[in-house]
């Protein structure tokens, strides 16, 4: 999983990345709000961590600006601000999740799996596009209600370019993904990944732009 963290706090900030880090997630980090939206607009996340007061732009702008951008990608606000008001307010500015300061560990990264998997299955517990069905409980995959056998990698990757579907997903960005804790890594690992999904999917399921990556559309 690749998550963003915005926080200006750098103990909180150093705690949270090292944490998450040593638990196998991509982690990026900002201190400064126009810097998390910067990387928010080059990058594609699976959560994100946001700090309500931050210096340049706060986390309450920042929501405002991806509810404008129409960016799905999951929020976890953090602040300070513990009151009933304020956690109405910043899950009614846009905020999928709310946690007081001070939290633990193990709490704000069980909420960041399950806003990740709530927003994988959308409330759901299957995908659909074109003849292509997964059931995300039984991690099994049918086309035309037949099943097709994949690898954990292959459903992996299936599964990550679906949650980013209609986007163009780079090569670095599945490496990191998939294999960013395998200390060998092939150079066509995700080529040949690819070559095998379609394979087995079907050539037109998975779209190649050179030099650029990978897209699943939902045509």
């Amino acid at each position: 999983m690749k998550i963003l963290i915005i926080e200006d706090d750098a103990h909180i900030l150093s705690f949270l990345t090292r944490g998450f880090k040593e638990d196998g997630y991509i982690v990026d980090s900002a201190t400064d709000g126009l810097d998390g939206e910067y990387l928010i607009s080059i990058n594609s996340y699976d959560v994100i961590i946001l700090d309500w007061m931050l210096p340049s732009k706060s986390g309450i702008e920042i929501l405002q600006s991806l509810q404008n951008q129409h960016n799905t990608t999951p929020v976890l606000m953090l602040s300070a601000k513990g009151e009933v008001k304020n956690r109405v307010f910043g899950l009614r500015g846009g905020a999928d999740d709310y946690l007081a300061k001070p939290f633990s560990f193990e709490e704000l990264q069980a909420r960041v799996e399950s806003l990740h998997r709530r927003d994988i299955s959308q409330g759901k517990n299957s995908i659909e596009i074109a003849n292509l069905a997964i059931n995300l409980n039984e991690k099994s995959v049918t086309i035309e209600q037949e099943p097709i056998k994949l690898t954990a990698k292959e459903y992996k990757l299936l599964l990550f370019l679906l949650r980013h579907k209609n986007s163009i997903v780079s090569k670095a960005m599945i490496e990191e993904q998939l294999w960013n804790n395998e200390t060998y890594l092939s150079s066509n690992v995700v080529q040949v990944t690819i070559y095998h999904l379609r394979q087995k999917l079907g050539k037109d399921i998975i779209q190649s732009y050179r030099n650029l990556g990978y897209k699943i559309e939902d045509k």
